[in-house]
This record gives C-alpha cells, sequence and structure tokens, in this order.
C-alpha cells in the first residue's frame, strides 16, 4: 500500500526517554513509564498498559477555587506504561520546561498536560480588580514539563518596556511579572452613542520576563473569566491569596 499519508513525518516518532515530546505541531506524545498529568478528554490514542482516572481540578481545595472562580483545568492521572497521545481541537502545542524557582502563569483552558512533580494552584491575577474576565489565572511551580496550547503561533514577548495585551489573548505570562488594567479605548461623545474600538481595555505587564499572546482571542465562556468571577472577585481574593 502506497500513500503520501505514510510518509516519515507522519509516521509515530520514537525514543529511548520517557517524557513529554511534540508528535508534531498538534500533537503531544508522553512515553509514560509512572505518571503523568492531562486534560480531560485530550487522549486521542495510547498504546500499552496506561490507566486513566479523573481527579476533577486536581483535589478538592482547587475543586472548590475552579466552582467559585471559573478558572481551573479539568484533570485525569494517566499511570502505566506505554505511548499515550494528546490533542485539543488541533490547537498548536508547545512544550515548556520548568526548573526550580520559576513560575508560570496560565490561562487554565490552554493547559494540555503535565509532570506530576510540578505543582500549580489558582490565583488572583493582581491589579485586575473587577475591570476583566480573567481575574484567575493557574500558576505552576516546581520542576518539569507542561504542555500548553495555543490558537495559531504565538509571539512572545519580552516584556523589557510596558506591555500590553488583550486578556483574551493572553496565554502565559511569568508569574513575577506585575500585571495591570490599562484603559486603551478613550472616553468621548463617540463612547456615548456606542461607537467603540472593541479595545476597551487591555492587561498591563511591566517588570522582568515574558508574555505569550496568541493570534486568537478566547470566545466568551471559553477562556480564564465571566460574570461570576467578576461578582466574586472581592470576596474571593482574600481567600485565595
Amino acid at each position: 500500500m502506497r500513500s503520501a499519508l505514510f510518509s516519515a513525518e507522519n509516521l509515530e516518532k520514537e525514543s529511548q526517554q520517557p517524557g513529554m515530546r511534540l508528535q508534531n505541531s498538534k500533537m503531544l506524545k508522553i512515553e509514560l513509564n509512572g505518571e503523568a498529568m492531562a486534560r480531560v478528554g485530550s487522549m486521542v490514542a495510547y498504546q500499552g498498559q496506561v490507566q486513566f482516572q479523573a481527579l476533577g481540578s486536581g483535589g478538592i481545595g482547587k475543586f472548590l477555587k475552579q466552582k467559585l472562580t471559573g478558572e481551573g483545568v479539568p484533570l485525569m492521572k494517566v499511570t502505566g506504561r506505554g505511548d499515550v497521545f494528546l490533542a485539543d481541537l488541533a490547537k498548536d502545542v508547545h512544550i515548556i520546561d520548568l526548573e526550580p524557582g520559576d513560575a508560570l502563569s496560565i490561562n487554565g483552558t490552554s493547559v494540555l498536560a503535565f509532570d506530576s512533580t510540578l505543582n500549580y494552584d489558582i490565583k488572583m491575577v493582581g491589579g485586575m480588580g473587577f475591570a476583566a474576565g480573567g481575574l484567575f489565572n493557574c500558576v505552576f511551580t516546581g520542576h518539569g514539563r507542561i504542555a500548553i496550547t495555543t490558537e495559531g503561533t504565538p509571539v512572545v514577548l519580552n516584556v523589557d518596556a510596558p506591555t500590553y495585551v488583550d486578556p483574551q489573548a493572553a496565554v502565559c505570562w511569568s508569574a513575577n511579572l506585575q500585571t495591570g488594567y490599562h484603559r486603551a479605548e478613550q472616553l468621548g461623545l463617540g463612547t456615548l452613542i456606542g461607537r467603540r474600538t472593541g479595545e476597551a481595555f487591555t492587561m498591563s505587564f511591566a517588570g522582568q520576563g515574558f508574555v505569550v499572546v496568541q493570534p486568537s482571542e478566547e470566545r466568551p465562556g471559553h477562556g480564564g473569566g465571566n460574570q461570576q468571577q467578576q461578582q466574586q472577585g472581592g470576596l474571593l481574593g482574600g481567600l485565595l491569596d
């Protein structure tokens, strides 16, 4: 049987080392020898002796925070020995290696999988007040790999000057950056009569680090925020810190 489908670029990529690697730009392969954490429903294929266990948001504390904030990652624990292939709606997949001392703040909808050696919690995004839906993010720390997804090829902005990003396009950033609210749209007569730019506000970033921006804005209800977050932001700020 012959077809371009069977070209080398489409064949399964083998390795002698366990762990995460890209099968292609849209699919993650985990050569499993132990356990890993993955987004619920992201498995598209597996080989070997592998078990899947639903974990909700990763524990009762994170479950409660997710219910209150709308943020978090619906997780499953993947255990055993074999090859597991993960994907999410054909989004682009990227792997980030975290070292001790690193901290990554990421929109929960962009998390595909991560090593069980990493820790994460749901934190309020500082300086945003009630202005944005994306009031809460997942913060990852520890030593290990995390696979994230973007809708399209992202740009990584080096924050060496005041930086402003649409909150629905911000995928992740260095957790040590100072975040805030910046009004991008000027108020005036045009605003009062309904003329809007669609860019009412942006997130601001300052300090030393990076911001990953995707060329797509998460649709309302698919990102990290909603009206419930705004209503509960003041109450939860103290609880989640």
